[in-house]
């Protein structure tokens, strides 16, 4: 019943931590772009970058990092992995309310400077910590069997 091993679901986790990452990155530099549209060479934009990218390596170094290595350990522990096991399914509904949440915050800063500020804020901290604790997926002797 597509059972798969357990590199195939750590190199799937990875991947869809990867291209989360990058979805947040382009979703947030379309907020910080229309930010600059309605108040353009404001220190906003490059403090708010700034602050984003502190504290989202924060959040990787500290928080990311953990839950990635958690995951590492929990498809090490699996039996017989299946091919959607590379995350827990409460993940996925976790992930699904994200989604639904961030894309609602968005339209409703659509206009207004400073929730454009803040939610790309959100958004980028969330992708320099997805991006940056990805390391721990790909590391050598974590992605070996």
């Amino acid at each position: 019943m597509l059972v798969v091993s357990h590199r195939t679901l750590k190199t799937f986790a990875a991947l869809f931590w990867i291209v989360g990452g990058i979805v947040l990155l382009m979703k947030a530099g379309r907020l910080l772009l229309e930010a600059a549209t309605l108040k353009p060479g404001s220190f906003g934009l490059w403090t708010a970058v700034i602050v984003a990218l502190l504290i989202g390596g924060i959040k990787a170094k500290f928080f990311f990092s953990r839950i990635c290595r958690k995951n590492i350990a929990r498809i090490a522990a699996l039996n017989k992995p299946r091919i959607w096991e590379f995350f827990r399914p409460f993940f996925f509904v976790l992930l699904f309310l994200m989604i639904l949440i961030g894309a609602t915050l968005s339209n409703l800063a659509h206009g207004s400077y400073y929730l454009l500020l803040c939610i790309a804020i959100l958004d980028l901290t969330i992708a320099i910590a997805l991006l940056g604790s990805c390391y721990v997926f790909w590391s050598e002797s974590r992605l070996s069997n």
